[in-house]
């Protein structure tokens, strides 16, 4: 079961910042949590491949994946032998796929989670940040993915090591069933993927609902609700920080939106008349 923690000091937010835990084993400080920032609490987690083509999502993914690699392959002519390859350079580049965003740093995701695309309503709703541990996660994966792991010694599937155990979506779900999912650290194709420190969850056809897994099948997830009344204050400890689109999102597209905001000015706030 995942829980659900309101914040509404900035201490108690700061706190997700800190909280990686000693490792005896390794004499270091080291995080198993990846977070997902979400700029309305009333945001679910779904996937852009869900969002998009609604009930027929699992019907419509072969199209597309199929059409996107007929198309960018002059972009990786290595892109038609890895359904993996395909769906992280899609997602990339705003495709509808079944993966799910998260970071590795809280500090990204609280920059996702204080974005606001009207900045007028920045104070309207509250926000969320999303938190999952990758160990526990993976704890779930059948034997032959956790094997990958161990033979690996690693924490985190690349590309490379999950098309040794599976190249298709279909052999995929059926491994997965509702009950689990891989995640997998992206290559750095880009460097928007390398300052967001990007991982992806690649979600099974199957799991329809992916906050009733976690609720299910988990028990260190959280689902922290950061009041309102925090976001500018966090938004402006984040700029100075160095977080922000003109890092997330390196060029001049998040340049521009860097600008756009650092320079947007607030409404005055209405001032009541004095009756006597």
């Amino acid at each position: 079961m995942y829980q659900i923690i309101e914040l509404d000091t900035l201490e108690s937010v700061m706190a997700i910042v800190t909280e990686q835990e000693y490792n005896p084993q390794k004499q270091r400080y080291r995080s198993p949590y990846v977070y997902r920032g979400l700029s309305k609490a009333s945001f679910n987690l779904t996937t852009s491949l869900q969002r998009n083509c609604k009930h027929l999502y699992t019907e419509l993914e072969a199209s597309i994946l199929r059409s996107f690699t007929k198309y960018a392959i002059t972009e990786d002519p290595t892109l038609h032998a890895s359904v993996w390859k395909q769906m992280i350079l899609g997602q990339h580049h705003g495709l509808p796929t079944r993966l799910l965003d998260w970071t590795y740093s809280p500090l990204t995701a609280l920059h996702f989670a204080m974005s606001q695309n009207n900045l007028d309503k920045m104070e309207k709703n509250d926000c969320v940040i999303w938190k999952i541990n990758i160990d526990e996660i993976h704890e779930l994966l059948p034997k032959k993915y956790s094997a990958m792991l161990d033979e690996e010694n690693a924490g985190i599937f690349t590309v490379e090591m999950l098309q040794k155990i599976v190249d298709n979506t279909e052999q995929y779900d059926k491994d997965m069933k509702d009950r689990a999912m891989v995640v997998i650290e992206p290559p750095s194709i880009d460097p928007r993927i390398i300052n967001q420190y990007s991982y992806f969850s690649i979600i099974p056809s199957g799991m329809k609902d992916i906050e009733e897994f976690l609720n299910t099948y988990t028990n260190d997830s959280v689902k922290y609700v950061i009041k309102k009344e925090l976001r500018w204050r966090i938004r402006d400890m984040l700029d100075q920080l160095n977080i922000n689109e003109r890092i997330v999102y390196p060029g001049l597209d998040g340049l521009s939106q860097w600008l756009a905001r650092h320079y947007y000015v607030k409404p005055i706030p209405e001032q009541k008349e004095n009756t006597p």
